[in-house]
C-alpha cells in the first residue's frame, strides 16, 4: 500500500469534491432555477427536471471524462457513481429531508417519477446483462428520456391535483455561501465560523469567473459547466490513483467515497426546500436526478463513445465491468419500493420512515465496505 499516494489522492479528491459541490451550488442550479422562475415551472415539475439536471451534472461529467479516459478501461467508475449516487439520492436524501420536516406528496406524481425510474433501472439491469452495450441500447434510454420529460410537462394538465406543499414558504437561503443578507439576519450567522469564511471565499474566487446569476444566468451557466467537467476529469484521475494506491477496486470508491461527495449539495438543497415546506419538490428533485443520472448520464455518454468508436473504425459497441455493479443496481431497484410505500402511506414521509432510509444507507455501505 503507497500511503503517500493513497493520502494525497484522497486529498485531491475531498478537495475537488468541496469545490464542485460550491460551484454547482451557488452557481449552476441557480442558473437553472432562474430559467425554472423564467418558464414559471410549478415546484414538483422543477424539481424533476431542471433541479434534478444541474443537481445531477457533477454525475454526468463524471461519466464522461471516465468513458474517454485510458481507452475506456475505467467506464466503471462512472457508472459506479452513478449507482451508488442514485442509492444515496433514495436513501439520504429524501432519509434527511423527512427529518428536517415530513413531506406531504402528491400520489399521482410519486407514481410517475417511480414508474420511471423503474423502468430506467430495468433498461440498465438488460444492458449489464452481457457486459456490452450497443447503439440501440443507449439510444433507448435517451429516448425513454424524452419520454419522461414530454409526459412531465403535460402531468400537472392531466391531473390538476393539489400541489403537495406544506406549510409557508420561505425565502430559498443557500447552504453554502456564508456572505450576504442571510448571514446578517440569521443569529447561527453572527460568529462566523471558519467553515463558513472558508465557503464565502471560494464562492467569491468562482464568482470572479462565473459572473452573477442575475446578470447574465447564461455566462454563469457555462462557465459552471466548465468548471465542473474540468474537476470531474480530477476526480476520475484521484479514484484511480487511490485505488492503485489501496488495492481497492476504482468502482468500489466510485460506489461509496464519489458517490456520496458529488450528491452532498444535492441533499444541501433538498433539506433547504423541504425545510421551506415543499418537501414534494425534494422528492421529486431525488428521483428525478436519478432517473436523468441513468438515462442520460449513462446513456450519452455510452451513445458518444460509440459514435466516436465508429468513426474511427473501432468496436460499435461499449464494453463495461458488472462484477461490482450488478449488485447494487438490485440494491437500487429494492430501494425504490422500499420508498414508494414509505409515500404511499398517508401520502407522507415521515420521520420515522427517514431515519430508516438513512439506516439502511448505512447498512448499503458496510454491505458494500464487507465485499458485498
Amino acid at each position: 500500500m503507497d500511503i503517500t499516494a493513497a493520502t494525497l489522492s484522497l486529498l485531491i479528491m475531498l478537495i475537488a469534491i468541496y469545490i464542485l459541490a460550491i460551484m454547482t451550488d451557488e452557481y449552476f442550479v441557480p442558473s437553472l432555477d432562474y430559467i425554472s422562475h423564467l418558464l414559471n415551472l410549478p415546484h414538483n415539475v422543477a424539481g424533476a427536471s431542471l433541479m434534478a439536471v444541474g443537481s445531477s451534472a457533477p454525475e454526468l461529467a463524471i461519466a464522461l471524462t471516465a468513458l474517454f479516459q485510458g481507452n475506456g478501461e475505467h467506464s466503471d467508475v462512472g457508472i459506479g457513481t452513478i449507482v451508488g449516487s442514485a442509492v444515496f439520492n433514495i436513501l439520504v436524501i429524501t432519509g434527511a429531508s423527512a427529518l428536517v420536516r415530513p413531506a406531504k406528496i402528491t400520489l399521482s406524481v410519486v407514481i410517475r417519477d417511480c414508474l420511471f425510474y423503474v423502468l430506467s433501472i430495468g433498461l440498465l439491469l438488460i444492458t449489464f446483462f452481457d457486459g456490452k452495450i450497443y447503439p440501440l441500447e443507449a439510444f433507448s434510454f435517451l429516448l425513454v428520456y424524452v419520454g419522461y420529460l414530454i409526459i412531465l410537462y403535460k402531468w400537472n394538465a392531466w391531473f390538476p391535483e393539489e400541489t403537495g406543499e406544506v406549510g409557508t414558504e420561505e425565502q430559498p437561503s443557500s447552504p453554502l455561501n456564508g456572505n450576504s443578507a442571510n448571514s446578517a439576519k440569521s443569529t447561527e450567522d453572527k460568529q462566523r465560523s471558519i467553515l463558513a469564511t472558508l465557503n464565502h471565499w471560494t464562492a467569491q474566487m468562482l464568482g470572479f469567473f462565473a459572473g452573477k446569476v442575475e446578470q447574465s444566468y447564461l455566462r454563469v451557466f457555462l462557465v459552471s459547466i466548465a468548471v465542473i467537467v474540468g474537476l470531474s476529469w480530477i476526480l476520475v484521475k484521484s479514484v484511480i490513483v487511490f485505488g492503485d494506491a489501496t488495492n481497492i477496486p476504482p468502482v468500489i470508491v466510485a460506489l461509496t467515497l464519489l458517490a456520496a461527495g458529488t450528491s452532498a449539495p444535492d441533499m444541501i438543497s433538498s433539506m433547504i426546500v423541504a425545510r421551506q415546506g415543499r418537501g414534494d419538490m425534494a422528492v421529486a428533485n431525488a428521483v428525478g436526478s436519478n432517473i436523468f443520472d441513468i438515462l442520460i448520464g449513462l446513456g450519452l455518454p455510452w451513445l458518444l463513445a460509440m459514435g466516436i468508436g465508429m468513426m474511427n473504425g473501432g468496436s460499435v459497441f461499449v464494453e463495461v465491468g458488472i462484477a461490482d455493479l450488478l449488485n447494487s443496481t438490485l440494491v437500487l431497484l429494492g430501494t425504490v419500493f422500499i420508498l414508494f410505500i414509505f409515500l404511499y402511506t398517508q401520502r407522507t414521509l415521515s420521520r420515522i420512515e427517514g431515519g430508516i432510509l438513512i439506516a439502511l444507507y448505512i447498512i448499503y455501505v458496510l454491505w458494500i465496505a464487507l465485499g458485498g
